[in-house]
C-alpha cells in the first residue's frame, strides 16, 4: 500500500484520534450526550498509524514528500 500521508501530517492525525477517544470514552471530559461522536476518532488515528488516506487516493493528493532514488 502506497503512502499518503507526510510526517507532520501523521502525527496530527494520531493527536485528533486519541484526544477524540478520549472524549468517547469521559477521560478528563463530562458526560455531554453526545461522546459517541469521539469514537470517530478512530478514523484519524488508523491513517495516521498505517500512512494512507483513502480520501487522499481518490483526491490525488498526498503529504508525504517525493522519494528520491
Amino acid at each position: 500500500m502506497l503512502q499518503n500521508v507526510g510526517g507532520i501530517d501523521r502525527v496530527l492525525r494520531v493527536l485528533v484520534g486519541l484526544l477524540l477517544l478520549a472524549f468517547a470514552l469521559r477521560l478528563g471530559f463530562s458526560d455531554t450526550g453526545y461522546n459517541w461522536i469521539g469514537w470517530l476518532g478512530l478514523i484519524p488515528l488508523a491513517t495516521g498509524v498505517i500512512g494512507n488516506c483513502p480520501l487522499y487516493s481518490v483526491l490525488g493528493f498526498s503529504t508525504c514528500p517525493a522519494r528520491k532514488g
